[in-house]
């Protein structure tokens, strides 16, 4: 077994651990923005309300509570 197929094997699952791992954190965004665990179009207009007068996307204290809680439960 030379280097060169060596390589070729490793770039080819390379090439498939990084296609499972795509589409695990595609599933995993949809997954929570169903949940209501977030909301990702408030994050999608950061670029779009780039002003420094525009509010915080999310309150840090409300986002700690949020995940205490579901800790509790």
């Amino acid at each position: 077994m030379t280097i060169q197929e060596i390589q070729g094997y490793s770039m080819f699952f390379m090439t498939i651990l990084m296609a499972v791992l795509l589409y695990w954190y595609i599933f995993y965004l949809y997954r929570s923005e169903k949940k209501g665990e977030r909301d990702f179009e408030k994050y999608g207009r950061i670029a779009l309300d780039d002003s420094i007068d525009t509010s915080p996307v999310e309150d840090k204290l409300a986002s700690e509570e949020d995940r205490r809680i579901k800790e509790q439960n």
